[in-house]
């Protein structure tokens, strides 16, 4: 290939690779698998190293991460990233309102645009002919730190912006936005982080920080960090009348926009909207602490204009803290599937964030020691989402001399072995395999959403089976009848029959996932994926050398150590021979049993009853269909069942079938008999 057509192949891979990110993070509709983009990227990656010369400024390739920085540069915004004033009622909305009516001598029917307001980090990006050059934090609102590099890592943010239907963007912009992580991610993130003897981070928001304050770009990429675009600064060649033909601006140029935002034509709908997204915070996807409400008009904006601290057209509605002041009676030492011991504070019940708290992680010794918690001290405890309460930090000044310092035991509490800290590690470990807390975190990981997805086999029934004798491992489940459940209690006939239904179904997991339901130290779901992507089989894995394994970019020696180790213990060796038995076959990849629903896309939301959504996408995965995650007008049905949200009403403004369960086994089954 010489350079002219190494060129324009490089160009072609460039403008493809792009429109897939805004596919799947701006319409979070993707068309192509990760291996395919995969493909992709290394194919532009090789020929830009084969033809250095070729200018990479804006190309894909460069989210990789760049080389480490000695250190953040100082950023002057073009203007400046003013804060929001609070508010923390309907009432408080209604004088936000009023004062602005005031201020604009009794206008009357004003919109506002109204959107979430995302618990992140916000940023300001300055785009020139269309290329991002510079991105910064927020800092003193006035001057931020270069985060340039790090910026380019994300995915959803477009290096170069797309030209629109009219084929106009601004000569230069600056755009506001938030990035952010999301609470799936922010999890396992954590539980990477424990895993390998790190601190865990607070919460999402302090993650993203971290993340996106990193000297080493390298870092940054491998976290996976998200972005919205809510705003702008300096326009320059383009005119705008409204907020709202800003947003809409921002996602023709390829910005992901938060699809929540809305357009309200009075404050009774601001005050509506509040109410609705509060009663849906828990099930977003991300964090969120309120709304932000903006008058839409921007010449309104320019005649309310700001106060020192803020603008006066927008104000920021929090919602209920996430946070609360309560006692911790007792610390307990919790035993997880490796051997870990976590301590947990039992506290004094307490109301956050609309939930009654008893709990909290204190994460492992060392935290203890920082923070300096005692038995009997009191405490800010924190909740975000469906994450882990933990406790923020010690009220030093409530304390009474009656505190008792607590110590970590030097014997597992549960089996009575001795327990150990590794060298280099936070965590202290029982050194006993067969100790029966960490049996039970086994069977419990192994039965997962994100291992084999037994559904219905949650704690207490795990628990039930061992105390019972029923199973003694999680090869075991395989070997259950339906008479044994039937002895249990609680186990009618029909809930005997899903349970032997679920096992039976879980026979013949994805490669990745039978991975990581091993539980395999260190092996994640990013590892797992890895792993069965290079190697696979089972087999090619657990044959592997220490070498092999160390030369698959994202395994270290450590990582290659603990594989390594695992496929060559007795014990586990056998575990495997009994799955085996048992007719246990993972297999490699996605698996397409039919070409039934090829062609048609669906979208499933709400609550399921009779499966899963995950169970839900692979049904239709096998059957030659594709289970998106945004409704467009390229979808074909919308599967709804309870408390669908946003989804089930665009399905509805589009006019996209909606069906509910029974009506989408309904579907198979007619397309089946009409098939046959």
């Amino acid at each position: 290939m010489d350079r002219s057509q190494a060129l324009k192949r490089i160009h072609e891979l460039r403008d493809l690779i792009e429109y897939h990110n805004r596919r799947y993070y701006q319409l979070d509709d993707p068309e192509i698998s990760d291996a395919e983009y995969d493909r992709l990227l290394r194919e532009l990656m090789d020929l830009e190293e084969r033809f250095p010369d070729i200018d990479r400024s804006g190309s894909p390739s460069q989210r990789v991460g760049a080389a480490p920085l000695e250190k953040f540069h100082p950023v002057s915004h073009l203007t400046p990233m003013l804060s929001l004033g609070n508010a923390f009622s309907e009432e408080e909305i209604s004088e936000f309102s009023e004062r602005i009516r005031r201020l604009l001598d009794g206008r009357a029917g004003m919109e506002f645009v109204a959107e979430p307001k995302i618990d992140g980090v916000a940023v300001n990006l300055v785009y020139e002919n269309g290329v991002l050059q510079v991105g910064s934090t927020r800092g003193d609102g006035f001057t931020g730190e270069d985060v340039t590099q790090n910026l380019r890592t994300i995915r959803g943010l477009p290096l170069r912006m797309a030209v629109p239907a009219h084929g106009r963007f601004p000569r230069r912009i600056e755009i506001r936005g938030e990035v952010y992580l999301e609470k799936e991610a922010f999890r396992k993130l954590n539980e990477r982080r424990l895993v390998q003897g790190e601190n865990a981070f607070a919460n999402p928001r302090n993650a993203a920080a971290g993340s996106l304050r990193q000297l080493d770009p390298r870092i940054t990429s491998r976290r996976p960090l998200r972005i919205f675009c809510y705003g702008a600064g300096v326009v320059e060649g383009v005119e705008f009348r409204t907020h709202w033909e800003i947003l809409k601006a921002l996602r023709d140029w390829g910005f992901p926009t938060n699809p929540d935002t809305r357009l309200a034509r009075n404050i009774e709908a601001c005050i509506a909207y509040r109410r609705h997204m509060e009663s849906i915070r828990e099930r977003l996807p991300y964090e969120i602490d309120g709304i932000v409400l903006k008058v839409n008009s921007l010449s309104l904006q320019d005649q309310l204009g700001a106060v020192s601290r803020g603008p006066r057209w927008a104000v920021a509605v929090k919602f209920a803290p996430t946070q609360a002041t309560t006692v911790i009676e007792d610390i307990i030492v919790g035993i997880g599937r490796t051997g870990v011991l976590t301590p947990v504070a039992v506290m004094k019940p307490v109301q956050v964030g609309g939930v009654t708290v008893t709990h909290a992680t204190l994460h492992n010794e060392d935290e203890i020691l920082k923070k300096g918690v005692h038995v009997g001290d009191t405490v800010i405890v924190q909740r975000a989402g469906d994450v882990i309460p933990e406790v923020v930090q010690v009220v030093e000044s409530k304390r009474t001399g009656r505190e008792k310092p607590f110590r970590m035991p030097e014997r597992c509490p549960f089996c009575g072995s001795p327990v150990v800290r590794p060298e280099g590690e936070a965590a202290r470990r029982c050194v006993n395999p067969d100790c029966g807390a960490q049996l039970r975190e086994r069977i419990k990981h192994f039965v997962s959403r994100d291992g084999m997805d037994i559904e219905g086999l949650g704690d207490k029934i795990v628990g039930r089976l061992l105390e019972s004798g029923i199973i003694r491992d999680a090869a075991d489940l395989y070997l259950i009848t339906r008479e044994q459940l039937l002895e249990l209690e609680r186990f009618a006939d029909k809930s005997a029959d899903n349970m032997i239904a679920a096992i039976a179904g879980s026979k013949r997991p994805p490669l990745e996932r039978f991975l990581f339901a091993l539980g395999i130290r260190h092996v994640g779901e990013f590892v797992a994926r890895i792993l069965a992507r290079e190697l696979g089989s089972l087999g090619a894995i657990g044959k592997a050398s220490r070498e092999e394994l160390t030369a698959i970019e994202g395994i270290g020696p450590a990582i290659a150590e603990s594989i390594f180790t695992f496929f060559h213990e007795p014990r586990n060796l056998a575990f495997l021979g009994k799955l085996e038995e048992a007719g246990i076959r993972p297999v490699a990849g996605k698996k397409t049993v039919s070409s039934l629903l090829k062609g048609k896309t669906f979208v499933f939301t709400g609550g399921l009853k009779g499966f899963s959504r995950e169970k839900a996408k692979e049904m239709v995965e096998s059957l030659g269909g594709t289970a998106a995650s945004s409704v467009s007008k390229k979808t074909h049905y919308v599967v709804a069942g309870e408390d669908p949200g946003s989804k089930y009403e665009k399905a509805k403004s589009l006019g996209v079938p909606i069906l509910d369960e029974d009506g989408f086994l309904r579907l198979i089954r007619d397309m089946e008999s009409r098939q046959g």
